[in-house]
């Protein structure tokens, strides 16, 4: 089917048409997304719809990235530029559904956004292949400049980020929250709540510390949002976040497979029910699965930390397989801390209690080979700060730290520009056809 922009003329008639759309390409489409795509959900962006292309740097205006998101219908968002998109401050949100944002067409070096926290408030999202460090932006220490990444926010679900680096920010790296209680019942709190999420493949790292955070030192990895389901983070590299490698609150259903986390603080993989944000509601179980992760304690790990740490006031069905934790001369630790010192409890299960159909982990003495080597955006042709990150990494050498300065600074990547060939690519997968990518 052929979209024109007839279409899409009123906005009641622009949804239907979308909706009916997206039910078609379900119907006609039940491959993945692409080659690779895991989890829960079927989404496939926004696969079949009219492709913008972004032709300029500047963040307004026609051709530019923000102009691709705000427009209506299925859409496969491709870059004839590369370099750097500066939100100036700003907070970017993506309101329209159906929409696959393709990094990897983009020439050499990418797209990096910096100076600001990109937002996804809608369903059936695909972004592959971007970096986005916000940074402290020319903000002072505790100021209030309190910025993520990215941030999978109310009204999402259906949401693929793969192959994305993200780092520097002042909150979390990565974030997914919505309304924890929206609804009478448990089931309507999962329903309501960002759902069916797949990071896969990305590079978490280097949240900064004693930054603009208004509660001073804040670096953190990910945090996945109460009451949020169907949640899958696999073959991710986090490195030199102090805490949420990631954080799973209470609630959540997620599992967490073939991770490889160097040089976390005070807390790698956690799962707390806080009692203040529970008072008043439904303890309900979590539930989660931990498999084939790698955790290596580094320059600034505590001694005793283990890959996994439970607490709370709510009991969570766990599963725990095939992981390993190093201390920071290399020898194996135990994986698993429980405290109940607040009332709560793990629940261990002998089979996996939440998995995506399909799914198959590596066997933990891959994982953190593959992991470095395929982590990130743009593997094939990483930045220099990706490159800084993975050598430090291998060499142990890894620290948390405070500010961009301390991480190189910003990119100063010259403007590229490179036309977008539909024949190159598969429109379907947004795979470049035939060949390997070019470096």
């Amino acid at each position: 089917m052929t979209f024109t922009r007839r279409h899409f003329v009123g906005t009641v008639a622009a949804a239907l048409v979308t909706f009916a759309f997206a039910a078609q390409l379900t119907a006609a489409s039940p491959e993945r997304a692409f080659p690779g795509a895991e989890g829960w959900t079927p989404t496939v962006g926004g696969r079949g719809g009219k492709i913008l292309r972004v032709t300029t740097l500047a963040l307004k205006g026609p051709g530019s990235f923000l102009e691709a998101l705000n427009t209506k219908g299925p859409r496969i968002i491709v870059f004839e530029v590369g370099g750097v998109i500066d939100f100036a401050g700003q907070s970017p949100s993506i309101k329209e559904p159906f929409v696959t944002i393709a990094g990897q067409t983009a020439p050499s070096p990418g797209i990096t956004f910096i100076g600001g926290n990109l937002f996804i408030n809608t369903h059936d999202v695909i972004i592959r292949h971007l970096r986005a460090r916000p940074g402290e932006a020319g903000h002072a220490k505790k100021s209030g400049w309190d910025a993520d990444c990215l941030t999978v926010g109310k009204g999402s679900r259906d949401v693929i980020v793969d192959h994305c680096s993200f780092s520097w920010a002042t909150d979390e790296n990565l974030d997914t929250w919505g309304d924890p209680f929206k609804g009478a019942t448990p089931d309507e709190w999962h329903a309501n709540n960002p759902q069916r999420v797949t990071y896969s493949h990305n590079i978490i790292a280097e949240g900064l510390s004693d930054s603009t955070n208004t509660k001073g030192k804040h670096s953190k990895g990910m945090l996945v949002g109460d009451n949020t389901s169907y949640i899958l983070i696999l073959g991710n590299l986090w490195v030199s976040n102090v805490e949420r490698n990631p954080e799973v609150k209470g609630g959540v259903w997620a599992a967490v497979v073939n991770n490889y986390i160097f040089n976390p603080g005070d807390v790698s993989v956690l799962y707390h029910m806080v009692d203040k944000r529970w008072k008043g509601h439904e303890l309900i179980h979590g539930k989660l699965d931990v498999v084939g992760n790698v955790m290596r304690h580094g320059p600034d790990t505590l001694a005793k930390l283990t890959l996994f740490r439970f607490t709370g006031v709510g009991d969570l069905e766990f599963h725990e397989e095939d992981n390993l934790t190093f201390d920071r001369s290399g020898k194996p630790m135990s994986n698993v801390t429980e405290d109940n010192r607040y009332g709560g409890k793990i629940l261990p299960q002998a089979q996996r209690v939440i998995w995506p159909e399909g799914l198959k982990a590596l066997p933990v003495a891959q994982v953190q080979e593959a992991v470095l080597r395929d982590a990130g955006a743009r593997p094939w042709d990483r930045d220099a700060i990706d490159q800084r990150i993975v050598q430090q990494t291998r060499a142990g050498t890894a620290r948390v730290i405070d500010n961009e300065q301390q991480g190189g600074g910003y990119p100063a990547a010259k403007e590229t520009r490179a036309a977008f060939n539909p024949a190159e690519w598969d429109l379907q997968t947004m795979e470049r056809r035939g060949a390997a990518r070019a470096k």
